[in-house]
């Protein structure tokens, strides 16, 4: 699959079914030497308030995907534990 089949598709997540961001807006981590695909980098999204604070974003590891398919990417994660990390920009 290309990653241009990816873009605009949503990402849900099967357990609860939160809308977690579109794959476009996203970035990828590869393995450099295999140069398959390890996460999926989504931002959260922004509001006013916090958009002088810096920006975290959600990891989604690529074993977490279940089902890629027309429309939406479905991801089976533990919300009550996703990975956040901060990015200064």
């Amino acid at each position: 699959m290309r990653m241009a089949e990816l873009v605009g598709k949503e990402i849900v997540n099967i357990n609860n079914g939160a809308r977690l961001g579109v794959i476009g807006e996203s970035d990828l981590t590869i393995d450099v030497e295999s140069g398959a695909v390890c996460s999926i980098i989504l931002p959260r999204r922004n509001n006013f308030i916090n958009m002088w604070v810096d920006r975290q974003q959600m990891v989604i590891p690529w074993d977490a995907i279940r089902k890629i398919g027309e429309e939406v990417v479905i991801v089976e994660m533990d919300q009550g534990n996703p990975i956040f990390q901060r990015y200064s920009y």
